[in-house]
């Protein structure tokens, strides 16, 4: 697998911090994108819990060293793994809180994106995203850990109240919350071309779907990043705005 990758971190025009981290590992095809909360201190330290652990875990994996699974399929095992990653992040997140006082209530959301052979593996606990662009088509790969969504899902909402609503921030799974965590990780396989984006809610808020299709086709990696962090920044930047842009050279 041979990918091109790009990542940008920007505090935003309202916020005097910046509570996400990001991790790009092209050695390992390891992305990630986390978004902390639990003021200055804790968001950020949270983040940086999620991405180091799970950097350090699927790393271990590469290395050939024992990590907790119970399943003889190659594909079933790299997705056990990967969620043991996350869980076991939240579990440090946890531990941090209930000891430190300064840390209480911090947490993190993460979306994980990892190439496996021909397949990408993507893990995703909270409310940031990972797209997949495909033949000119963007396909929204994660499923929002958001009180809106399950509103939306059930029919209580449209696309446009939700979009507008104003608990449309209110998540519904955070790794650091509780002990343990729930943890989504889909399978997709992958064909030269393909774009992935990862990103926090503070761009994916902002920029229209058509739109990321827009930039991480007429531009490469780097620049379509920077115009979508410059793009949500111009409609307000309310947030703290992350984005991992990856695009597959060869599969």
């Amino acid at each position: 697998m041979r990918v091109t990758s790009c990542g940008i971190t920007d505090v935003g025009l309202k916020r005097n911090h910046n509570e996400d981290n990001y991790l790009i590992n092209d050695e390992l095809n390891l992305f990630v994108v986390a978004d902390g909360m639990g003021g200055h201190a804790g968001g950020e330290y949270a983040s940086a819990i999620c991405v180091n652990t799970v950097e350090e875990v699927v790393m271990s994996m590469e290395l050939g060293e024992s990590v907790p699974v119970d399943v003889d399929d190659p594909i079933e095992a790299a997705r056990e793994r990967l969620r043991y990653a996350i869980v076991l992040a939240g579990r440090r997140i946890h531990e941090k809180a209930g000891k430190n006082s300064e840390f209480h209530g911090m947490g993190t959301t993460v979306v994980v994106l990892l190439f496996d052979g021909k397949n990408a593996l993507v893990a995703h606990v909270g409310d940031s995203r990972v797209y997949l662009v495909r033949d000119g088509r963007v396909e929204q790969v994660t499923e929002d850990h958001s009180l809106v969504n399950e509103k939306l899902r059930a029919g209580l909402l449209s696309p446009e109240e939700a979009k507008n609503h104003k608990m449309r921030n209110v998540i519904t799974r955070s790794l650091g919350y509780l002990e343990d965590v729930e943890v989504d990780v889909e399978v997709h396989a992958v064909r030269r071309g393909d774009r992935f984006v990862l990103c926090s809610d503070g761009l994916s808020g902002h920029v229209e779907d058509s739109e990321i299709v827009e930039h991480v086709t007429l531009y490469g990696p780097q620049e379509g990043a920077r115009r979508m962090v410059d793009l949500a920044c111009q409609r307000g930047g309310e947030d703290n705005i992350t984005v991992v842009v990856v695009r597959v050279d060869e599969s």
